[in-house]
Parts: C-alpha cells; sequence; structure tokens
C-alpha cells in the first residue's frame, strides 16, 4: 500500500475542514544493523506488541528546536503504549534535538535521508526501536488546499509534520495538543497494522472499504476522518481505538 494513503489532509472548501493516515539482510556476510527496521509498514504489528521476541522498547523521538512536540504529547503517547503492548522490560523514551537547514517541504524521500542520518536507535536482540521525526517544513505533496499532518511509511517509523500542525492549530483555533495527539496516535496505529493492514485482522469487517486500511466506526482513532476539525471539537479528546480495533491489536499479541 502507498504510504500516501495513511496521511492526514486538510481540504479547503467554503469553509476549512481538518482531516488527519525476522528477516537476514546482509551484504557479504555482514548484517546491516539497520535491517530490523527498514521493513514495510505494518510487519512489525506483532513485536512492537508482544513481549515474544521483545522484551523492551525505546522510542526516539527527533526534532528541532523550534518545532518540538508538546510534553503532554509525549506523556499521552507513553501512556497509550503502556495500555496497549506488553514490554515487561520497560518502554523508554529517547529525545534527539537536531540541526537541520530550515527548509520549505520535504519529501518522502527527503524525510527518510533525514532519518538515516540522525536516527540513532536501532532494533537489538532484545529491545525493539521506534522512531519518530516531528519536521519543522511540511509535505512536499502539500497544496493550499490539501495538508498532510502525518504518515507512517516503514515499520517502526513514522513523521509527524509539526511545523504544519502548529499552523493548522493557530489558523482554526484547534488545541495543538489533541491535534498532535490524534496524528501520533493514528499513525502509530498504522505501524501496528491497523485496519487490516498486512490482510490478518481478525475482524475484517470494520474496516472502511472507500477509505482502505482505516476503520469504518467514526468515533475510532482509525477512522479516516478522526482529524476533522468538527470531530476534534466535538471529542474534545484524542481519540481511542474502537473496541474491534482493540480486539485487532490483542490477536498480534496486544493488551
Amino acid at each position: 500500500m502507498a504510504f500516501s494513503r495513511h496521511t492526514f489532509f486538510i481540504l479547503f472548501f467554503t469553509f476549512i475542514t481538518l482531516f488527519s493516515c525476522k528477516s537476514d539482510d546482509s551484504n557479504n556476510g555482514v548484517v546491516d544493523p539497520r535491517a530490523e527496521n527498514l521493513k514495510s509498514l505494518g510487519t512489525s504489528a506483532e513485536d512492537i506488541l508482544s513481549d515474544d521476541v521483545y522484551t523492551s522498547m525505546i522510542v526516539e523521538l527527533v526534532y528541532t528546536s523550534a518545532y518540538p512536540p508538546k510534553q503532554e504529547t509525549i506523556d499521552r503517547f507513553r501512556n497509550l503504549l503502556n495500555d496497549r503492548i506488553y514490554k515487561p522490560g520497560g518502554i523508554t523514551f529517547v529525545e534527539n534535538v537536531i540541526s537541520i537547514p530550515l527548509e520549505e517541504s520535504y519529501s518522502l524521500d527527503e524525510i527518510k535521508a533525514i532519518e538515516e542520518e540522525y536516527r540513532s536507535e536501532y532494533t537489538t536482540e532484545n529491545t525493539i526501536a521506534l522512531y519518530i521525526f516531528f519536521s519543522n517544513a511540511e509535505a512536499e505533496s502539500d497544496s493550499p488546499a490539501i495538508k498532510t499532518l502525518g504518515t507512517a511509511y516503514r515499520n517502526t517509523s513514522l513523521v509527524v509534520y509539526e511545523k504544519t500542525l502548529q499552523l493548522v492549530s493557530e489558523n482554526q483555533n484547534i488545541d495543538l495538543e489533541l491535534l498532535e495527539g490524534s496524528t501520533l496516535h493514528h499513525e502509530f496505529g498504522h505501524i501496528l497494522a491497523l485496519v487490516d493492514l498486512t490482510n490478518d485482522d481478525i475482524h475484517q469487517d470494520h474496516e472502511d472499504m472507500a477509505n482502505p486500511n482505516h476503520c469504518n466506526v467514526e468515533d475510532c482513532l482509525m477512522y479516516y476522518a478522526s482529524n476533522f476539525a468538527r470531530n476534534i471539537k466535538r471529542l474534545g479528546v484524542v481519540p481511542d481505538f474502537d473496541p474491534l480495533c482493540i480486539a485487532d491489536l490483542q490477536a498480534k499479541g496486544g493488551k
């Protein structure tokens, strides 16, 4: 599935509406230490959710000093992980503040290049690593009518377009903490292979066929429009996974 199918968008009409969407890789006998973090989106869901292979987890948050995530967003995400995944060895957060030239936008290839240069935490024997980049530029595909808020693009990698979120929050009078949390949690849901991203969910009938790999339950975190402006303001909270999504996660080893 194309990465762009897991992004959030903002469509501007008469008014603006807000949308949020182990292999042996070796070369001449030398194993690439990054190999476990270069897999397809959704393929590491069970490794993340359960303690069958990895008993601990490290979450690397990468951002520039001008566009950091809110502390409340970090705390809420930590709570989500503790609520949904089994890691008896613990979950550690590492914050990596980087200095990169200010750009107007990034292509997905440039996002991957930033990860290659600045990512410091990779999956090891007992610890699986998650990488989250809070971007200081918008997505290259953006236009005045369409804005991307976040994209999950590998098995343990996602980007949150923090600069875009801050502008949307200001322009639309939407709580930045809720916007950050909804975007981050939704994209993490795709890393967990929701909805039926790897064609093995036990409740496939709750996939929205008009918006593939999203839930058809309106108040679910994985609903394709979970970040509509009206939904954020109506709910007043970051949405949670609905019972069917939770059952799918539990079937893969989660809580």
